[in-house]
């Protein structure tokens, strides 16, 4: 998915001094025009943009708005889709044309770079899901670009279900490449259920909550905030504190030490590189390719005017061990 913000603040992302638990609000975000679609951003935030490479985390529906994504690029990422509700039609410059439907990964690698568009299919389900964005390390950051797809079986535990589509949880593993140790996967827990996850310790975790009332430690969250826990965690409990079921997301991975800046659609490592990322879009470059068989009105994106100012990190403020931030 495009980030459509028409006037984008660039995001230096770097790793975060230690928390213990900490839970993230989202904010609303417009994607494109008066009707839009709104989704509810939980990162990157001011006092935390990564968890492990995890770099962007936007939660949409249920919602019958229509989705139609024209043409835009991405580089130095992969884009992860994961719907609950309804289905979407995604086109990229790699020739891959592929339906993401609900349960299923679709994962895509910009690398140098790639362009893609999504557009929603008609179906009588609200579309509902989540766009992840992972930044991929330095010697990566060139990668060719790729797409797999994937759909994980689903693992039955004690009150819940979980379906792992990257990296390990629960005895069961994904067989998705990705270019530094991480970890997605939805639970679903049933009315009342108490469960308790073996967890990396290695890891930095983020638990999304998606639908219902859930707990995760001793810190309730309610739908689209989220929940970041430090490393040095064996296990994770996770409660269902609601009248009905309820689903959230499990992220995870090694804490990401690189300083990123973050702009648009683009990772880089600084000024220069966003600066050059964009030209090469407006310039048409074959850096990006082209997409065939996109249907819509815009033939691509244009990209947004860059701030007047020079796109520099941003000081990550230093957080006490334990802190509970529901800003």
């Amino acid at each position: 998915m495009s980030n459509l913000e028409p006037a984008p603040v660039e995001v230096a992302c770097a790793a975060s001094p230690a928390a213990g638990v900490e839970v993230l609000r989202p904010r609303d975000v417009p994607l494109g025009g008066p009707r839009a679609m709104r989704v509810q951003r939980t990162l990157p935030q001011r006092q935390r943009s990564l968890i492990g490479a995890w770099c962007f985390v936007d939660h949409y529906g249920p919602a019958f708005a229509r989705m139609d994504v024209p043409p835009h690029p991405h580089t130095g990422l992969q884009t992860v889709s994961w719907l609950f509700g309804g289905e979407v039609e995604h086109n990229d410059s790699a020739g891959v044309r592929a339906t993401v439907r609900p349960g299923e990964l679709n994962l895509m690698t910009a690398g140098s770079g790639i362009c893609h568009s999504e557009v929603s299919v008609p179906s009588p389900a609200a579309l509902h899901g989540v766009q992840l964005w992972v930044a991929l390390p330095g010697p990566d950051r060139d990668a060719p670009r790729d797409f797999a797809h994937f759909v994980p079986e689903p693992v039955p535990l004690a009150g819940a279900t979980a379906r792992v589509f990257l990296g390990a949880l629960a005895g069961d593993k994904s067989p998705v490449h990705t270019f530094t140790p991480l970890l997605g996967a939805q639970v679903d827990l049933d009315a009342g259920a108490r469960l308790d996850l073996d967890t990396n310790p290695a890891f930095e975790h983020g638990v999304l909550c998606d639908a219902g009332a859930a707990r995760v430690e001793a810190h309730p969250l309610t739908v689209a905030e989220l929940a970041y826990l430090s490393p040095g965690r064996s296990s994770l409990r996770l409660a269902n504190v609601g009248e009905g079921p309820a689903r959230v997301l499990l992220l995870g991975g090694t804490p990401f030490t690189e300083e990123l800046v973050m702009w648009w659609n683009f990772v880089g490592r600084s000024h220069d590189d966003i600066v050059a990322y964009r030209q090469l879009w407006e310039d048409g470059d074959e850096r990006f390719g082209a997409v065939h068989g996109y249907r819509g009105s815009l033939a691509r994106l244009p990209a947004p005017p860059l701030p007047t100012t020079r796109l520099r990190p941003r000081p990550v403020p230093q957080r006490k061990e334990g802190t509970n931030d529901r800003r």
